[in-house]
């Protein structure tokens, strides 16, 4: 079996001044996300979800701002400062009306069968963003308020003898929204009596009590962005803490006899970084086997740090002073059919990484399929 040491020796460290292992995992949750803006958008508020989410945000004590058309403005900095224009626009919710282009769900493989975006942008300032790059503009967030469209037009894509999957969570983490838009729940109670198909999503935000006692009937799979703690602390600003995401996804995970939710859930190990310090890894592994100790539905998706020329550019934009190590150099190159390309780990590295987790992981939960690797 590949050891800690055989696998940080075929990697070049990828995080710089990685502390020193904490003498205790921090434990704090996710500060509630409240934007300093809040607009809504004309199309937004003939919507009655937009009603809805209207009524939320005021809720907060948060002031809104009506606007007089369907475009969105003052999100640049006037000056062509990038990161002024970052800052302005993650803490910025915009209340829109998603466009027709929404109704055409896009396949998002290995995830899921379909995309089904409830919401696009983030509140999380994570140093790899993968929506660096993939999402045009400023990073503000947006709301859909044509949610019930969104929900009803997933029908079009069931089909007859399988179960089709839809991936709330590939443009925002809809989990860090909730309290202010309600989506989450929403797409929960509609997707419970559908026996044709699954909702999925997944957060870095532990704020899961409007999830409890929701019937879902098992057709919502909860599943947690989990990493080893060095590299939560310093590249996943403004989300919970690793503890946190645990225990939300083991109350998620018990039964309702026990005060849970009864949810199928996962876990989603990302980015995974070959870091000095494999044990923190092994550390990460052994606590969630110890808060999973009862029987539940559970997978887990491996996927593996990878960056395009594009979200380089972006996110040395956001983050100019990030410790993450962005160096083409000693990178394989892994084209699409499109002829875009990402930066991704070596073969022989990929090839260890992959045999060390899947060993690990079966070892703690021979029962819990690994989705895929990536």
């Amino acid at each position: 079996m590949l050891t800690s040491g055989s696998l940080v020796a075929l990697s070049d460290t990828l995080l710089t001044d990685v502390p020193a292992p904490a003498l205790a995992p921090r434990t704090h949750s996710a500060k509630l996300w409240l934007p300093q803006r809040v607009v809504f958008t004309p199309d937004a508020l003939d919507e009655e979800f937009g009603q809805q989410i209207l009524a939320r945000v005021s809720a907060q004590n948060l002031e809104v701002e009506l606007l007089k058309s369907n475009r969105l403005t003052g999100l640049r900095d006037p000056g062509g400062d990038v990161r002024a224009t970052y800052r302005t626009a993650k803490n910025t919710l915009a209340v829109v009306k998603a466009p027709a282009g929404a109704l055409r769900l896009q396949p998002t493989p290995p995830s899921a069968d379909w995309q089904l975006n409830l919401a696009e942008g983030c509140p999380a300032h994570c140093q790899y963003c993968y929506l660096a790059g993939s999402l045009s503009g400023p990073p503000v967030v947006k709301a859909f308020a044509n949610l019930p469209q969104l929900l009803a037009n997933t029908a079009a894509y069931e089909q007859p003898g399988r179960v089709i999957s839809f991936e709330a969570s590939c443009y925002t983490d809809v989990l860090g929204i909730e309290h202010l838009t309600g989506s989450l729940a929403e797409a929960v109670r509609y997707f419970g009596p559908r026996e044709g198909a699954q909702l999925r999503f997944v957060s870095k935000y532990d704020h899961i009590g409007p999830l409890l006692g929701l019937p879902h009937h098992g057709r919502t799979r909860a599943r947690f962005s989990l990493n080893a703690e060095p590299v939560v602390r310093r590249l996943e600003g403004g989300t919970a803490s690793v503890e946190a995401r645990i225990q939300a996804l083991r109350r998620l995970a018990l039964p309702a006899s026990a005060g849970g939710g009864g949810y199928p859930v996962g876990v989603v190990l990302a980015p995974i970084m070959p870091i000095p310090d494999w044990q923190h890894y092994t550390e990460l592994l052994d606590r969630l086997r110890q808060a999973l100790d009862f029987d539940c539905d559970l997978t887990v998706e491996f996927i593996t740090h990878r960056f395009t020329p594009g979200s380089k550019d972006v996110l040395l934009q956001w983050y100019p002073n990030t410790s993450l190590d962005l160096a083409e150099d000693g990178r394989a190159v892994k084209r699409n059919k499109f002829g875009g390309l990402k930066y991704v780990y070596q073969p022989e590295q990929m090839k260890a990484m992959k045999a060390w987790f899947y060993a690990e992981w079966q070892r703690r939960f021979p029962h819990a399929p690994v989705q895929y690797w990536t």
